[in-house]
């Protein structure tokens, strides 16, 4: 129980403070334990950061697979505008999200290879679905782009440049207008 509390206090200052500005005295403050209780859970803040990138990460797969499994059968432009908002809310909604988001782009210098590798995993499964949905309106007819890759990588751009917008801004406002522009502008440049 208490390595349930450990990790959800965790996340909590690590989603609010970053790695650097948070301490285990903090997390253990939080769950009514002394500092020296964590190390019977933890070696160390380095586990206990990636025990809760880990589990950051599983969440946005399961729901990245979520909304690929329910929407497969939606034609080519509510698909992929309906995973840019869907992935906005998502990002905006989820405390554990909003954690990975900002992990993603600024990890701890010191576990930087580590937490990229974590990264890349969601990316490539990502990827992987995204081209195979690319192939089938490609071969459907449905847009109109050189290869199933290259739409993959400008729909990750499109994706990359909302996050940032995320990481950067609250306002929904404005992450709303980055949408609406990105997305026509490459919504015209497949169809």
């Amino acid at each position: 129980m208490k390595k349930e509390e450990l990790k959800k206090a965790a996340l909590k200052f690590f989603a609010l403070n970053g790695y650097e500005g948070t301490s285990l005295n903090q997390i253990a403050d939080e769950v009514g334990i002394k500092k020296s209780s964590i190390y019977s859970h933890y070696k160390g803040k380095d586990e206990l950061f990636l025990e809760v990138v880990r589990e950051a990460k599983l969440t946005e797969l399961q729901m990245k697979k979520d909304y690929f499994q329910k929407n497969s059968k939606l034609d080519a432009k509510e698909f992929l505008y309906g995973y840019l908002v869907y992935i906005k809310e998502i990002f905006q909604q989820n405390q554990s999200l909003k954690f990975w988001l900002r992990m993603g782009f600024f990890p701890p210098v010191h576990l930087y290879t580590v937490v990229q590798e974590e990264v890349m995993e969601v990316e490539i499964f990502q990827e992987k679905w995204l081209e195979k949905m690319f192939l089938h309106w490609i071969e459907q007819g449905n847009i109109i782009v050189e290869n199933e890759r290259t739409a993959t990588i400008a729909y990750n751009g499109v994706l990359i440049a909302m996050m940032v917008e995320l990481v950067y801004y609250e306002q929904t406002k404005r992450v709303d207008e980055k949408i609406a522009a990105l997305w026509t502008v490459f919504w015209q440049g497949i169809s």
